[in-house]
């Protein structure tokens, strides 16, 4: 018992240490960037993500500090970063959008059903945490109206109860559907950006592998398999091939 609560006057001091240095860490890396120290900025935010602390608005604001240091490969890679903790962001769509024009490979997206369109949107439109709070809102919502069809002995009241029950317990279904879809976006990240100026994409894992298309920095590709020092990427027009995992960092 006196190791636990050792263990625990050990924990709690660190954590509010570590709190309090990552907010210091924090303004001074927004002091750095408003005073076009753009490099300070940079090393200060990426101090915090050592720490294992992570969020879109500190991506967010490494992204800024990297496009205003020149350094376009890592801006893209850290609004995209952002993007995936907040995909209905605006602010992040702008940057990585004006990050974007910078990039030589241009990429002709295939298109998608509109269906799968307007799921996308309805998804990206709040986070893992929103619709997990919404499934359980739903849930608690349904659980009520459960009991006011058990317990109601009025006809009128336990039809009422069934239907807007039922269509709670669907809401939570989805909306937890969503909220696992968003969790699984941010812990199986299996996007990329090509780092290397240029890169001979081929038809295997080897050097004398059939050269297929040649792509630049700052590209978002997706990973879709491995083998030694390779990696299998696809790009947003459906063409594949194999690189260098040397040549890109995952999202």
């Amino acid at each position: 018992m006196k190791k636990i609560i050792l263990f625990i006057l050990f924990i709690i001091p660190v954590s509010i240490f570590a709190q309090e240095n990552n907010a210091q860490l924090w303004e001074k890396g927004n002091a750095y960037f408003t005073t076009e120290k753009y490099n300070e900025a940079i090393s200060a935010y990426e101090e915090i993500l050592k720490s294992g602390k992570e969020s879109a608005k500190l991506y967010f604001n490494l992204g800024n500090a990297y496009y205003k240091a020149g350094d376009i490969n890592n801006a893209i890679l850290n609004y995209e970063r952002a993007k995936i903790l907040a995909p209905n962001d605006k602010n992040i769509d702008f940057n990585l959008s004006i990050a974007n024009q910078f990039v030589v490979t241009k990429i002709e997206k295939l298109p998608k059903p509109f269906f799968l369109r307007w799921k996308d949107s309805v998804i990206n439109s709040h986070t893992a945490d929103s619709w997990s709070v919404i499934s359980i809102s739903a849930f608690f919502a349904f659980l009520i109206f459960l009991g006011l069809f058990v317990f109601s002995r009025r006809a009128g009241v336990k039809r009422a109860a069934f239907w807007v029950g039922l269509i709670f317990i669907i809401l939570s279904g989805f909306t937890f559907s969503f909220a696992n879809h968003q969790k699984n976006r941010i812990k199986n990240r299996n996007h990329a950006i090509v780092f290397c100026p240029r890169v001979t994409v081929k038809s295997s894992p080897t050097k004398s592998g059939t050269d297929l298309f040649l792509i630049y920095e700052g590209l978002k590709v997706e990973v879709t398999d491995s083998l030694n020092t390779w990696t299998e990427i696809k790009l947003a027009d459906g063409n594949e091939g194999w690189l260098p995992d040397s040549c890109i960092v995952e999202i």
